[in-house]
């Protein structure tokens, strides 16, 4: 067995397959060094932060459970999204059931952009883009959260969503075109695009109830 400095020290996948081994810290090591941008695409995917929660610790016990599959042909953090991106997906593809909300027509939106400058706009950007993301189609949601929000290539994201580069290049695109007339009024408030790479603390800092709780003392899942 060997020491925590050591454990903080190894790199991903070399603590996955000591996870896959049975050491009981190296699977909580990972999630404490992924957690934040885990929970960041899991918050921004489906945009409710009890549900974010609830999807990033069923991700986190399927990869848990699964780390013997891992096969090393990608990066760990680039298995952990697909993971935490797909545990999103299932719980929105279940809303479709619900009622959805119509998009506002243009009369609408301008009646309530602000028309000044506002001393909290920077929280209320996030709350905007927050809240017009959820009013895409929730495949254009994941790839615009991974390219344009967490910085991914086309090519990475591709390889997280398991779908072809040009698949992720149009979903953008069609995402971002459906994003324009939501988030049109906030461009002068942000002096250019109001979606990209995010430095919102809100989504960095992940609760620590949104990690899987059994394994933040090197338990076991069953």
């Amino acid at each position: 067995m060997f020491g925590n400095k050591q454990v903080e020290t190894l790199p991903d996948k070399e603590l996955l397959a000591k996870h896959a081994q049975g050491d009981p810290r190296a699977f909580s090591e990972l999630v404490n060094r992924h957690r934040d941008r885990m929970w960041a695409v899991a918050l921004r995917t489906i945009g409710d932060q009890e549900e974010a929660a609830d999807a990033l610790q069923d991700a986190f016990l399927s990869a848990y459970r699964a780390a013997g599959k891992f096969r090393g042909e990608s990066a760990v953090t680039t298995w952990l999204h697909r993971i935490v991106v797909n545990a999103c997906l299932d719980r929105l593809r279940r809303r479709t059931a619900r009622p959805t909300v119509a998009f506002p027509d243009d009369d609408v939106l301008d009646s309530v952009a602000p028309k000044g400058p506002d001393p909290t706009s920077a929280h209320e950007l996030s709350l905007d883009v927050a809240d017009a993301l959820q009013r895409i189609p929730y495949e254009q949601r994941a790839a615009l959260v991974l390219v344009d929000m967490m910085g991914y290539s086309v090519e990475d994201a591709a390889r997280v969503l398991e779908v072809p580069p040009g698949t992720i290049k149009s979903r953008c695109a069609r995402g971002r075109a459906r994003l324009a007339p939501l988030l049109g009024h906030l461009r002068n408030r942000t002096g250019g695009s109001v979606v990209g790479p995010s430095n919102d603390s809100q989504v960095r800092a992940v609760p620590r109830q949104a990690g899987p709780s059994v394994l933040e003392e090197g338990g076991s899942a069953s």
